[in-house]
């Protein structure tokens, strides 16, 4: 799947709802990459992980939804979650499966 160009790039987390600034960047400054070729990886405070990303266009405005596979302090983790774009802005939610969610916002880097 290639992903459309708006989603495509480095993105760096400036707000999550759960989770305070210090602790998303407690590791690397927080960020989300997504790239043409349908993938991505994330990473903040201690969690990490690598995105499989699809176009959902049901229910109105397109949206980027992912699944995403990596590690929370070491351990496996796993969980979904979908992004919207509206120029160099993204918002959007995280979900760990059976876990903690937030919604985040970022702001295009590269």
């Amino acid at each position: 799947m290639k992903t459309p160009e708006p989603y495509v790039g480095k993105w760096r987390i400036t707000h999550m709802d759960e989770w305070d600034q210090e602790f998303v960047d407690l590791m690397v400054p927080g960020q989300v990459t997504i790239r043409k070729d349908g993938t991505g990886s994330f990473q903040f405070g201690a969690v990490q992980g690598e995105m499989d990303c699809r176009i959902d266009r049901a229910g109105g405005d397109p949206i980027l939804v992912f699944s995403w596979d990596g590690s929370d302090e070491c351990d496996p983790a796993s969980g979904r979650g979908w992004v919207k774009v509206n120029g160099k802005q993204m918002e959007g939610h995280l979900f760990f499966h059976l876990g903690d969610d937030s919604a985040f916002m970022a702001k295009k880097t590269k």
